[in-house]
């Protein structure tokens, strides 16, 4: 039964997911600072590349928060660098057209 079957659609984009079909699961779990390990994420991050659901998995790796890994066709570094940058674009928005407040009686 799949995600979808069983009304878990907020998942359902795994199903279809490239990575699903790769022999090693690992390569999206890299360990290390070494050149072994750049060229796993570069193996891992081609994968991601002809993903259908690349986008999501990016959604889904930056609400969640820590995840490690690669999702998405991101290092666990890339996804922290995309948050402070979404959260200093957030913070931008705010001084420019701050929130509405509702006057209560």
């Amino acid at each position: 039964m799949t995600a979808a079957e069983r009304g878990d659609h907020a998942t359902h984009w795994r199903e279809r997911a490239a990575c699903l079909h790769v022999e090693d699961p690992d390569l999206f779990f890299p360990i290390g600072v070494s050149g072994l390990t750049f060229a796993q994420v570069d193996a891992a991050k081609t994968v991601c590349a002809r993903c259908p659901v690349v986008k999501q998995c990016l959604d889904w790796a930056l609400l969640v928060g820590h995840v490690e890994g690669i999702w998405g066709g991101t290092t666990e570094s890339e996804r922290r660098a995309l948050r402070r940058c979404g959260a200093r674009r957030a913070k931008a928005r705010e001084r420019l057209h701050p929130p509405r407040r509702c006057d209560t009686v």
